[in-house]
């Protein structure tokens, strides 16, 4: 394996980190990992590698102000950003391998990223697969409460509102205290302005995403506190895809590529990606 870095500049001057992991021989397919919220690529090391060995090249890139690209920390102007960024890269891939499927994997708010960008481009890719998927508002957070945040939104975008519950990443002590000791991990509050984004791209969601007709494979752990199993559940009756799949892992918590069971998410991921790049 090949394990490649470097840098693209997005339509906000912002530099983007990217990395990849490609095969010795010949690769079979591609995969654009997207991450989830104050994370970066580099946590997808142990994926990027397992893929790689399968077959496939692997790219991974750190969103705006994520990992070790510029721009503030949880903060974008708006969900566009994200999606934005995201086709920058996909062409960037598509110009190193013209010939292959490319397939998205998103986790957590890289799930609702990757599901808001294929309602506008979903032609030029094979198909997702989504862990752990940010696709619903909590129920907690009330009809006044997201009018409070696009208010703040507005007035006060870089003011800090909200934390995450570090704890329910995973049921792995060794993987949580890697995430809190980890340099390109932002743990502070998100700001205003990128939970305003956030729920702006689920609305958007809710109201498109039946256009989504490509095969999709979905991944939840049934404990997970952070993103609600059901709301995988939702996803999949939401969008049109003749070709959906749905596993939803008994006991494993929010990321679970980090479980002590992530050998079987990769055999089930592998087989599923073998049964459409054959």
């Amino acid at each position: 394996m090949e394990h490649q870095e470097n840098y693209f500049v997005n339509n906000k001057g912002l530099e983007i980190y990217y990395q990849g992991w490609i095969p010795e021989g010949p690769p079979r397919g591609v995969i654009i990992i997207v991450h989830g919220l104050h994370e970066h690529s580099g946590r997808y090391n142990h994926v990027g590698s397992f893929f790689s060995d399968a077959g496939y090249a692997v790219y991974g890139l750190d969103f705006p102000g994520h990992g070790k690209s510029s721009g503030i920390r949880s903060y974008v102007d708006s969900f566009d950003d994200f999606t934005d960024t995201l086709q920058a890269f996909k062409d960037l891939v598509h110009g190193w391998h013209p010939s292959l499927p490319v397939f998205l994997m998103g986790h957590s708010l890289g799930g609702l990223i990757a599901s808001v960008y294929l309602l506008d481009h979903q032609d030029q890719v094979q198909g997702a697969i989504l862990s752990g998927s940010l696709v619903r508002v909590p129920d907690y957070v009330n009809d006044f409460t997201i009018r409070l945040g696009r208010t703040l939104s507005s007035v006060l975008p870089k003011f800090r509102i909200l934390g995450i519950d570090i704890d329910g990443i995973s049921r792995d002590p060794e993987v949580v205290q890697a995430y809190r000791d980890d340099p390109l991990v932002y743990t502070g509050k998100m700001t205003a302005r990128i939970s305003d984004a956030m729920n702006r791209g689920i609305d958007r969601l809710a109201r498109e995403g039946s256009k989504i007709k490509l095969p999709l494979l979905l991944l939840h752990g049934s404990e997970d506190r952070l993103c609600d199993p059901a709301w995988s559940e939702y996803l999949r009756d939401l969008v049109s895809s003749p070709d959906k799949e749905l596993h939803i892992y008994q006991g494993l918590f929010h990321e679970v590529y980090n479980e002590p069971e992530a050998d079987m998410v990769f055999r089930d991921v592998l087989k599923w990606l073998e049964e459409r790049t054959s």
